[in-house]
């Protein structure tokens, strides 16, 4: 081989710039954090009780459909499943324990006197700006389960109060 040797040529591709769209685009590119959300209890169905608004966490926003297994003779591919009806989950809030609590007051009744009055559960999803961008309304929800943290001498904790709720049926808003 001579110095009119060609060496060998490699092609390197490499990547284009997108451009960025202007705007927010809250949607595009990164789902909403889930830590700015608010509750909201509706008294009566439409009141709102503006003192039990604060929670540090909130679950059972779910909903399944329940189905019944139907099995064909002679089809041994696969099972039918035919729709039965909608269940939801249970409506888990936490927070600190409060005093003069409106909400409280109402699970003592229920607890105690086994008098319920359901009410329907606003729970709100906010950006990053305190914006709304999404709701779940849980419709006629009623007290399952009251508890408190453990009590400690030897632990500095905020006691916990957690509180159960079952509701009727789930709306979804998105805004």
């Amino acid at each position: 081989m001579g110095d009119n040797a060609a060496e060998p040529t490699t092609t390197i591709f490499t990547m284009v710039d997108i451009p960025s769209i202007p705007g927010p685009l809250p949607f595009v590119g990164s789902p909403p954090l889930g830590f700015r959300f608010g509750v909201l209890f509706l008294a009566l169905g439409v009141v709102p009780n503006p003192i039990d608004i604060l929670f540090q966490k909130v679950a059972g926003l779910s909903t399944t459909i329940e189905t019944q297994n139907v099995e064909e003779g002679g089809q041994n591919l696969y099972v039918q499943q035919l729709p039965q009806r909608v269940q939801h989950g249970n409506l888990v809030l936490e927070r600190g324990m409060t005093v003069g609590s409106p909400l409280v007051i109402e699970f003592n009744l229920a607890m105690s006197l086994f008098t319920f009055k359901p009410s329907n559960v606003l729970v709100t999803l906010l950006d990053n700006t305190r914006i709304p961008i999404a709701s779940w309304l849980c419709i006629k929800a009623f007290p399952l389960k009251w508890s408190v943290s453990d009590l400690d001498a030897t632990s500095n904790t905020v006691v916990i109060e957690t509180m159960e709720l079952a509701y009727q049926r789930l709306q979804v808003i998105r805004l």
